[in-house]
């Protein structure tokens, strides 16, 4: 009988034992909720200048909140400024040696070719006749060779004379070559290039915000000496935001993408944000060993961000915030 008992009392503790490991275990699923702590996470910006020249002005402080566009701060633009009213009168002047070339030549400059071609045709008909006189001098002994001689001379100047002005005629009809037309164009085409370049220099003499955000350092002041390398401000985007918190490998799986999530911080104790998980990590936080006992495999966790609402923007970066997610949702298809 006392065997008995005995038994009995062991079989008991047993069952006690096993139920109580098994709620400890499950302590998360009987409660229908998973509670992570992390802390909220924002992305920041460097904002710096495309080009070297003298801060003018810093436009913010830190604390500020901005707008996606907002001027944040201003370079030095005299330079800037005298460079692009330099292309825009060199763009000027090639469009019109562009349109000069395209009208071709003017009626005025033809007519006058044609004047050229009539006064060498006259002085042509002239050193012929002068030369026909003068032959027959020399043919009757009235005069001396060297008189035929110039004579021979002069009607080979007038021909001469006469084909540059046909030619010349002709060149004034057809108008400048279609290659010196495309050249012009082609060197039209680099100026506009050139003059957007400086307009897009003048248009990065201004820092914008890409994003709304909160400045949270302001490094450079108005006189500094501005570059590429140097960032100006420090911009924090808060929107997104969210929590990071890590999950284990045995909570893993009751988790998933889209699920929904509500945050609390200590700060606002009564206060609840919605949220939820938008993005699961798909490896360990930590590199596992090349052997692993089970003790350390349910030991690697995974980073979680759970992305919540923010409209006070009483949340901040680093905050610790505790996250409940619901265990009960229904799978979205």
């Amino acid at each position: 009988m006392k065997r008995l008992r005995l038994a009995v009392g062991v079989a008991l503790v047993a069952v006690v034992a096993v139920i109580w490991l098994l709620l400890g275990r499950n302590k998360g699923a009987a409660t229908g909720e998973l509670v992570l702590t992390g802390n909220v996470d924002i992305r920041q910006v460097q904002l710096a200048f495309f080009g070297s020249e003298r801060i003018a002005a810093v436009q913010v402080k830190e604390g500020d909140h901005v707008r996606k566009g907002q001027v944040l701060a201003s370079l030095e633009k005299a330079r800037l400024q005298a460079n692009v009213t330099d292309r825009e009168a060199l763009k000027a002047a090639q469009e019109e040696v562009v349109r000069r070339l395209e009208a071709g030549n003017r009626p005025e400059e033809i007519r006058k070719a044609e004047a050229d071609l009539e006064a060498s045709s006259a002085d042509l008909r002239n050193a012929e006749l002068t030369a026909d006189r003068v032959f027959k001098l020399v043919t009757q002994g009235a005069d001396t060779p060297q008189a035929s001689d110039d004579a021979h001379a002069a009607l080979d100047v007038a021909r001469a004379r006469k084909a540059a002005a046909v030619e010349a005629h002709a060149l004034m009809v057809l108008g400048p070559r279609k290659e010196d037309i495309a050249a012009a164009r082609a060197t039209l085409q680099a100026c506009e290039a050139q003059l957007e370049l400086a307009r897009r220099d003048l248009a990065d003499a201004d820092v914008a915000a890409p994003a709304d955000g909160v400045v949270e350092d302001r490094i450079l002041e108005p006189g500094d000496m501005a570059s590429p390398q140097k960032p100006v401000l420090t911009l924090a985007l808060d929107d997104p935001l969210w929590v990071r918190v890590y999950v284990a490998e045995t909570d893993l799986p009751r988790i998933r993408p889209g699920m929904k999530a509500s945050v609390t911080t200590d700060g606002f104790p009564g206060r609840r944000y919605e949220g939820w998980v938008g993005y699961i990590s798909p490896t360990a936080e930590f590199t596992p060993k090349s052997v692993e006992t089970r003790e350390v495999r349910t030991k690697l966790v995974y980073q979680v961000r759970v992305f919540v609402q923010n409209p006070r923007g009483e949340l901040r970066l680093g905050m610790p915030a505790v996250v409940t997610v619901p265990l009960d949702q229904p799978a979205q298809p």
